[in-house]
């Protein structure tokens, strides 16, 4: 003990059996957390399990950066909890009421056991803050509740990503018997002949009639609640699945009828999980703010728990309108359609125009959930069921029942809905090749890039700029075709008619 500032001795009046013993623990239990992450990972890999290998991938990386942060808090907590400063600064904007003396002098209550902490925080930085008449910015307790926090949101956060997506990966493997009972009828010749020579009138289509014929025909508004409300019972159909992916085949892959619509819509959504299950910068933003918020008597996070709530509906409604959108720009085209019904994507129907949005909601919906899911277990957990943060009764339970709704919907509607209207776009995703295609495009559009780069040099320093400019030009859409590999790549495979026309001339 030096001077009261420290409680029990340091390490040079600590046994060496202690210090070893509790290194030994601690490098055992992180040593078998790291083996078993690793076996879990080549597990996943074997079994074909990518979302989840994925997911593990991002638990590594959030222990990481909690591992960083957590280095910074230890390395900085004496210094922090040595900023002093007037009493009156720590009395406004709190989490909880200040206790009145006669709370204050309960050791039994909730305030009184802050009260003796406080004391207890107070003798021991006597020798600093106490001796200016001042208290410490952040106690080193303080900060270490924080620490946990930090920890407790991360983990929820990406498990709960991980349960989203296997429960709606559960919606969406169901529909497989329906990609495989189209291939059944496109093998069959005569079925695909009857098809292409059948007449029928549009309103005939199960599409249409889900969609055109309902409430929302002559109504926008009507449109909207009924888009609303099928997101809770019937938010994809058979009829929607055929059709869309009729519409993504005719748009992207003409030449291919038989195109595995189901599997690609699968790898799209893997690698749209990449995305989300991670805590971007702006998500850390969102908790700094609500930290700021969380302020007595403002009940910030019961009314902050209506904000997933809204958005997730008001996504799960937005995906619902744009198949309607589909259906009503058909239906009031055409009277008779030859052969099968077909739609056309297009960004047009997404907000803004940029299908990404709804992906980057959805990041923040299942973020959100998770802060308040988390928020809520660790102050049970460190503070207690009645601590003053916790709020009152009829607060806790509708956060609870939102959070429970908004993970059940956002698994088995919202996000399988997203799985295929996703797909409705004007661009394909490079998840349309598997990955060893992907890389060996990627590679073969470098290569071409510096190929064309190397030529359009040569040929400016050989021949002046009169062809050194073709070249250039050249060169820049080469760039470009390696640059945006969703939808550009296809030229590669398939030239436009200027480059067959100039590869004619040049062949003449």
């Amino acid at each position: 003990m030096s001077g009261g500032e420290t409680e029990g001795e340091t390490l040079e009046y600590t046994p060496t059996w202690i210090v070893a013993a509790v290194c030994t623990v601690i490098v055992a239990i992180s040593l078998a957390v790291e083996r078993l992450l690793h076996y879990g990972g080549k597990y996943l890999k074997k079994k074909n399990q990518k979302p989840l290998f994925e997911a593990l991938q991002k638990i590594k990386e959030e222990l990481m950066l909690l591992g960083f942060i957590s280095l910074l808090l230890t390395v900085f907590q004496n210094v922090i909890s040595k900023i002093c400063v007037a009493h009156q600064v720590m009395e406004h904007l709190l989490p909880c009421k200040l206790p009145s003396e006669e709370e204050a002098a309960k050791p039994t209550s909730h305030f009184g056991r802050r009260k003796l902490f406080a004391e207890e925080s107070f003798e021991m930085q006597i020798g600093y803050c106490a001796k200016k008449h001042k208290v410490p910015l952040l106690s080193v307790e303080a900060l270490h509740h924080l620490h946990i926090f930090i920890f407790v949101l991360a983990i929820v956060h990406v498990t709960f990503c991980v349960l989203t997506v296997v429960f709606g990966g559960i919606k969406i493997r169901q529909w497989k018997s329906w990609e495989d009972s189209i291939a059944k009828e496109n093998y069959d010749p005569e079925q695909v002949l009857k098809k292409k020579k059948k007449v029928t009138h549009v309103n005939q289509h199960a599409f249409i009639k889900a969609h055109f014929l309902g409430m929302g025909k002559n109504s926008a508004f009507l449109g909207w609640v009924d888009s609303f409300v099928k997101q809770f019972y019937a938010s994809v159909t058979k009829s929607d699945y055929v059709t869309l992916r009729l519409g993504f085949i005719t748009t992207h892959c003409r030449g291919n009828p038989k195109f595995d619509f189901h599997k690609y819509m699968i790898r799209a959504l893997e690698d749209d999980f990449k995305k989300v299950v991670g805590i971007s910068w702006y998500l850390w933003v969102f908790v700094v703010i609500f930290l700021l918020m969380n302020i007595n008597g403002w009940h910030t996070y019961f009314w902050i728990a209506f904000a997933p709530f809204v958005l997730l509906l008001a996504v799960g409604t937005k995906l619902e309108h744009i198949i309607t959108q589909l259906a009503h720009e058909v239906a009031e085209k055409h009277i008779a359609i030859e052969g099968d019904l077909v739609v056309r994507p297009s960004d047009d129907h997404f907000w803004f125009g940029k299908p990404k949005i709804v992906l980057f909601l959805i990041h923040f919906i299942l973020f959100q959930n998770a802060f308040e899911i988390a928020f809520f277990f660790w102050i049970w957990l460190q503070y207690g069921f009645d601590s003053c943060i916790m709020g009152q009764v009829r607060y806790i339970v509708p956060r609870l029942i939102i959070g429970v709704f908004i993970q059940v919907l956002c698994s088995y509607s919202t996000l399988p809905l997203y799985a295929i209207v996703a797909q409705m776009g004007t661009n394909f995703k490079a998840a349309i090749f598997n990955e060893h295609v992907q890389v060996g495009l990627v590679g073969w559009a470098q290569k071409v890039k510096k190929k064309k780069a190397l030529e359009a040099a040569n040929d400016a320093s050989g021949s002046g700029s009169g062809s050194g400019s073709g070249q250039g030009q050249a060169s820049s859409h080469g760039g470009g075709l390696a640059s945006n590999m969703g939808i550009q790549l296809g030229k590669f495979i398939k030239p436009t008619k200027q480059e067959e026309t100039k590869q004619d001339e040049e062949t003449k």
